[in-house]
Protein backbone atom coordinates (compact mmCIF):
# COMPACT_ATOMS: atom_id res chain seq x y z
CA UNK A 1 0.00 0.00 0.00
CA UNK A 2 2.88 2.46 0.62
CA UNK A 3 4.43 1.98 -2.85
CA UNK A 4 1.00 2.51 -4.18
CA UNK A 5 0.61 5.92 -2.20
CA UNK A 6 4.11 6.59 -3.22
CA UNK A 7 3.83 5.81 -7.05
CA UNK A 8 -0.30 7.91 -6.85
CA UNK A 9 2.22 10.94 -5.55
CA UNK A 10 4.79 11.11 -8.33
CA UNK A 11 2.00 10.95 -10.24
CA UNK A 12 0.13 13.84 -8.66
CA UNK A 13 3.71 16.07 -8.96
CA UNK A 14 3.87 14.96 -12.53
CA UNK A 15 0.58 16.24 -13.47
CA UNK A 16 0.75 19.57 -11.48
CA UNK A 17 4.44 20.02 -12.88
CA UNK A 18 3.08 19.72 -16.32
CA UNK A 19 -0.30 21.88 -16.02
CA UNK A 20 2.25 24.54 -14.19
CA UNK A 21 4.32 24.24 -17.49
CA UNK A 22 0.93 24.50 -19.92
CA UNK A 23 -0.05 27.80 -17.97
CA UNK A 24 3.08 29.30 -17.80
CA UNK A 25 3.33 28.48 -21.57
CA UNK A 26 0.02 29.95 -22.44
CA UNK A 27 0.76 32.93 -20.66
CA UNK A 28 3.99 33.57 -22.36
CA UNK A 29 2.37 33.32 -25.60
CA UNK A 30 -0.25 35.62 -24.74
CA UNK A 31 2.05 38.52 -23.29
CA UNK A 32 4.25 37.82 -27.34
CA UNK A 33 1.46 37.84 -29.52
CA UNK A 34 -0.08 40.98 -27.86
CA UNK A 35 3.53 42.64 -27.87
CA UNK A 36 4.23 41.59 -31.56
CA UNK A 37 0.66 42.91 -32.62
CA UNK A 38 1.36 46.30 -30.60
CA UNK A 39 4.58 46.71 -32.49
CA UNK A 40 3.53 45.89 -35.84
CA UNK A 41 0.37 48.24 -35.55
CA UNK A 42 2.17 50.91 -34.00
CA UNK A 43 4.80 50.64 -36.39
CA UNK A 44 1.77 50.73 -39.87
CA UNK A 45 0.37 53.79 -37.79
CA UNK A 46 3.45 55.74 -37.37
CA UNK A 47 4.17 55.11 -41.26
CA UNK A 48 0.46 56.04 -42.53
CA UNK A 49 1.06 59.27 -40.42
CA UNK A 50 4.15 60.14 -42.09
CA UNK A 51 3.23 59.52 -45.39
CA UNK A 52 -0.12 61.81 -44.92
CA UNK A 53 -1.11 64.95 -44.07
CA UNK A 54 -2.51 64.87 -40.65
CA UNK A 55 -4.33 67.60 -38.69
CA UNK A 56 -4.56 67.94 -35.06
CA UNK A 57 -8.27 68.12 -33.41
CA UNK A 58 -9.44 68.09 -36.53
CA UNK A 59 -12.59 67.63 -34.56
CA UNK A 60 -13.56 70.98 -34.12
CA UNK A 61 -14.82 70.97 -37.75
CA UNK A 62 -18.73 71.89 -38.05
CA UNK A 63 -19.52 69.10 -39.77
CA UNK A 64 -19.67 65.48 -38.93
CA UNK A 65 -17.23 63.60 -41.22
CA UNK A 66 -18.75 60.29 -42.87
CA UNK A 67 -18.83 57.20 -41.13
CA UNK A 68 -16.43 54.66 -42.13
CA UNK A 69 -16.56 50.56 -42.13
CA UNK A 70 -14.96 49.11 -39.10
CA UNK A 71 -14.04 45.45 -38.85
CA UNK A 72 -14.48 43.64 -35.71
CA UNK A 73 -10.80 43.39 -34.31
CA UNK A 74 -9.46 45.69 -36.88
CA UNK A 75 -7.09 48.46 -35.68
CA UNK A 76 -8.38 51.74 -35.33
CA UNK A 77 -5.32 54.04 -34.40
CA UNK A 78 -3.76 55.04 -31.09
CA UNK A 79 -4.13 56.32 -27.72
CA UNK A 80 -1.71 58.04 -25.92
CA UNK A 81 -1.21 59.71 -22.62
CA UNK A 82 2.32 61.55 -22.52
CA UNK A 83 2.15 62.21 -18.60
CA UNK A 84 1.62 58.31 -18.13
CA UNK A 85 3.98 57.02 -20.90
CA UNK A 86 1.06 54.94 -22.10
CA UNK A 87 1.09 55.25 -26.18
CA UNK A 88 -1.09 51.76 -26.93
CA UNK A 89 -3.23 50.71 -30.13
CA UNK A 90 -6.78 50.88 -30.68
CA UNK A 91 -9.10 48.25 -32.13
CA UNK A 92 -12.47 47.76 -32.64
CA UNK A 93 -14.20 46.25 -30.37
CA UNK A 94 -14.30 44.91 -26.71
CA UNK A 95 -14.12 41.10 -27.26
CA UNK A 96 -11.98 39.03 -24.98
CA UNK A 97 -9.30 38.61 -27.84
CA UNK A 98 -9.53 42.18 -28.55
CA UNK A 99 -8.60 43.50 -24.81
CA UNK A 100 -5.92 40.91 -24.48
CA UNK A 101 -3.82 42.54 -27.60
CA UNK A 102 -4.99 46.46 -27.02
CA UNK A 103 -7.71 48.56 -25.91
CA UNK A 104 -10.75 48.35 -27.89
CA UNK A 105 -13.67 51.00 -29.05
CA UNK A 106 -16.53 50.26 -27.78
CA UNK A 107 -19.41 49.30 -30.42
CA UNK A 108 -22.47 51.46 -30.05
CA UNK A 109 -20.23 54.83 -29.55
CA UNK A 110 -18.54 57.79 -31.90
CA UNK A 111 -15.76 56.42 -33.70
CA UNK A 112 -12.39 58.49 -33.27
CA UNK A 113 -12.57 60.39 -36.08
CA UNK A 114 -16.31 61.69 -35.58
CA UNK A 115 -17.82 64.05 -33.14
CA UNK A 116 -19.38 62.68 -30.28
CA UNK A 117 -18.59 60.59 -27.03
CA UNK A 118 -15.65 57.87 -28.08
CA UNK A 119 -15.98 55.08 -25.54
CA UNK A 120 -12.74 53.14 -25.18
CA UNK A 121 -12.12 49.97 -23.26
CA UNK A 122 -9.47 48.22 -21.37
CA UNK A 123 -8.10 45.74 -19.06
CA UNK A 124 -7.00 47.32 -15.82
CA UNK A 125 -4.35 44.53 -14.61
CA UNK A 126 -2.58 45.58 -18.62
CA UNK A 127 -2.60 48.83 -20.92
CA UNK A 128 -5.11 50.48 -18.79
CA UNK A 129 -3.74 49.69 -15.36
CA UNK A 130 -1.87 53.15 -15.50
CA UNK A 131 -4.78 55.23 -15.33
CA UNK A 132 -4.50 54.69 -11.62
CA UNK A 133 -2.89 57.71 -11.56
CA UNK A 134 -4.35 60.04 -14.02
CA UNK A 135 -5.38 63.31 -13.38
CA UNK A 136 -7.62 66.22 -14.32
CA UNK A 137 -5.84 68.38 -16.98
CA UNK A 138 -3.89 65.34 -18.29
CA UNK A 139 -3.55 65.30 -22.41
CA UNK A 140 -4.95 62.43 -23.91
CA UNK A 141 -4.09 62.00 -27.84
CA UNK A 142 -6.18 59.67 -30.11
CA UNK A 143 -4.31 59.13 -33.63
CA UNK A 144 -6.16 57.47 -36.85
CA UNK A 145 -5.22 57.54 -40.46
CA UNK A 146 -7.75 60.70 -40.69
CA UNK A 147 -5.49 62.38 -38.21
CA UNK A 148 -5.34 63.33 -34.15
CA UNK A 149 -7.36 64.69 -31.85
CA UNK A 150 -5.96 66.06 -28.16
CA UNK A 151 -8.47 65.67 -24.91
CA UNK A 152 -7.69 67.03 -21.77
CA UNK A 153 -9.21 64.89 -19.00
CA UNK A 154 -11.88 66.64 -17.25
CA UNK A 155 -12.61 64.13 -14.42
CA UNK A 156 -13.11 60.27 -13.09
CA UNK A 157 -15.35 58.45 -11.18
CA UNK A 158 -16.67 55.04 -10.32
CA UNK A 159 -19.46 53.74 -10.85
CA UNK A 160 -21.74 50.20 -11.31
CA UNK A 161 -21.43 48.06 -14.34
CA UNK A 162 -24.73 49.12 -14.78
CA UNK A 163 -24.18 52.24 -15.70
CA UNK A 164 -24.05 52.78 -19.05
CA UNK A 165 -25.48 56.32 -19.11
CA UNK A 166 -21.23 57.31 -19.20
CA UNK A 167 -21.08 56.18 -22.71
CA UNK A 168 -24.51 57.99 -23.42
CA UNK A 169 -24.15 60.08 -26.76
CA UNK A 170 -23.15 63.70 -27.25
CA UNK A 171 -23.39 66.17 -29.77
CA UNK A 172 -19.85 67.36 -28.37
CA UNK A 173 -16.56 65.92 -28.79
CA UNK A 174 -15.79 64.10 -25.62
CA UNK A 175 -13.75 60.85 -24.57
CA UNK A 176 -14.33 58.67 -22.25
CA UNK A 177 -12.28 55.53 -21.23
CA UNK A 178 -13.37 52.77 -18.82
CA UNK A 179 -11.80 50.09 -17.14
CA UNK A 180 -12.24 47.87 -14.14
CA UNK A 181 -11.97 49.35 -10.97
CA UNK A 182 -11.08 48.47 -7.81
CA UNK A 183 -6.99 48.50 -9.83
CA UNK A 184 -5.72 45.93 -7.17
CA UNK A 185 -8.62 43.46 -6.90
CA UNK A 186 -7.91 40.06 -7.32
CA UNK A 187 -10.84 38.52 -9.49
CA UNK A 188 -13.79 40.29 -11.63
CA UNK A 189 -13.75 43.77 -10.21
CA UNK A 190 -17.10 45.02 -9.39
CA UNK A 191 -16.80 48.57 -10.67
CA UNK A 192 -15.53 50.47 -13.26
CA UNK A 193 -13.62 53.67 -13.17
CA UNK A 194 -14.71 56.09 -15.94
CA UNK A 195 -11.91 59.13 -17.20
CA UNK A 196 -14.26 61.75 -19.23
CA UNK A 197 -12.14 64.18 -21.33
CA UNK A 198 -13.01 66.87 -23.56
CA UNK A 199 -11.34 68.17 -26.72
CA UNK A 200 -8.78 70.34 -26.22
CA UNK A 201 -9.65 73.78 -27.99
CA UNK A 202 -7.41 75.87 -29.89
CA UNK A 203 -5.68 78.82 -28.72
Amino acid sequence: MAWRRHEMLRWTQAALLILGCLGLGFYAFGYFQAALFQRYEQWRLEKTLATGTQRMDHLHETHQPARTAVVAGAALGRIEIPRLGLSVVLVEGVRRRDLRVAVGHIPGTALPNEVGNVGIAGHRDTYFRELRRIRPGDLVIVSTSAGSTAYSVESTRVVKPSNIGVLAASTQPVLTLVTCYPFNYIGSAPERFIVRARVRRSP
